[in-house]
């Protein structure tokens, strides 16, 4: 069975940190992080290209960091400096083997004071 799950989440003050987690199963592989703020469109956040390079978003770039176990079956996002803004659902993504695109079931990060 082809399965993302993520964990890891919480809640935090503005100015710490969370590390996320997501453990792949079955043919699939994980391209990286989605967010989706209260009211607003999922966004990307972090992952790999189609060429293997880690990109980021703007706005998380200096305090966000995208790793990978060596098979790449799990994924991490290190959040440091959490701001209020951050607060979001966040998803991990993957690719199975037809190349559709694969979500976990999400874990809520809250940032507030």
């Amino acid at each position: 069975q082809v399965q993302l799950v993520e964990s890891g989440g919480g809640l935090v003050q503005p100015g710490g940190s969370l590390r996320l987690s997501c453990a792949a199963s079955g043919s699939i592989l994980v391209m990286g992080w989605y967010r989706q703020p209260p009211g607003k469109e999922r966004e990307f956040v972090a992952g790999f290209t189609r060429g293997g390079s880690t990109v980021y978003a703007d706005s998380v770039k200096g305090r966000f960091t995208f790793s990978t176990d060596n098979a790449r079956n799990t994924v991490y996002l290190q959040m440091n400096s959490l701001k209020p803004e951050d607060t979001a659902v966040y998803y991990c993504n993957g690719l199975n083997a037809g190349a559709y695109n694969v979500w976990g079931q999400g874990t809520q990060v809250t940032v507030s004071s």
